[in-house]
């Protein structure tokens, strides 16, 4: 793990209309890690993470990835850099086959032999996708729909992925399916950034955490710390 974050974000504000969702946040990403981000319904996680993608444009601020300043790229930058979102919701393709989802996940790629074979790792990682490979995705189960959603960003070859709600609408057990996928991809070096109601889901995950609050990183520490502050405890962990 690199001590030069990967991901640098300084005072970042988005505004939408006149209501300011991100209130000039900072925050840090080393290469190989997995960071939680945590918070209440309506804390700004989403807007960040729209924001870090280049999904929504900063008002202010910077972001800096790999040493580079891309606040101000079109979101295809972010992506063919390996900045990649699995958005809140899946967002997957409801018309196009699971094989044809994750072909589009390759989208900004031309190298095919490496496609082919990156589409049979990605298999081997989600065996119940190859299972219902020639299925439209709009007729799999919601569990089902997030991998593909998964599989598809994974498609992109990214250095950074940011998930957004991996849990929401899942049973358990499919949830922790979803978690042991999410720990082996990072076992693999992906670097993550996690959003994630599940507080505690997220903080056992994670190494690090950031907790926000009304558009604010209100505290930054491991995750085991966080995991044992009274405060996130009452507010986030229901103790």
């Amino acid at each position: 793990m690199s001590d030069t974050p990967l991901l640098k974000v300084e005072g970042l504000q988005v505004a939408y209309g006149g209501i300011q969702a991100v209130k000039g946040i900072d925050l840090e990403i080393r290469s190989g890690e997995l960071v939680a981000l945590i918070g209440a319904n309506g804390a700004g996680k989403t807007t960040s993470l729209k924001t870090l993608c280049g999904l929504l444009r900063p008002a202010a601020g910077h972001i800096t990835y790999a040493g580079e300043d891309i606040s101000h790229l079109p979101a295809h930058g972010f992506a063919e850099r390996g900045l990649v979102l699995v958005p809140e919701g899946r967002g997957v393709f409801s018309r196009m086959s699971v094989h044809e989802n994750l072909q589009m996940g390759a989208y900004c790629r031309n190298d095919k032999h490496a496609i082919a074979a990156d589409i049979e790792r990605v298999y081997g990682l989600f065996s119940r996708l190859q299972e219902r490979h020639k299925q439209l995705a709009g007729t799999l189960s919601g569990g089902e729909q997030q991998m593909v959603a998964i599989a598809r960003a994974m498609m992109t070859r990214p250095r950074l992925l940011l998930l957004d709600e991996p849990s929401m609408g899942l049973a358990p057990l499919i949830v922790q399916k979803i978690f042991e996928i999410i720990r082996q991809i990072a076992s693999e070096g992906v670097t993550i950034l996690l959003v994630e109601q599940n507080a505690r889901l997220a903080l056992k995950t994670a190494q690090r955490g950031y907790v926000m609050e009304s558009g604010c990183i209100t505290c930054a520490d491991s995750a085991e710390a966080l995991l044992a502050d009274p405060k996130v405890q009452r507010a986030y962990l229901g103790e």
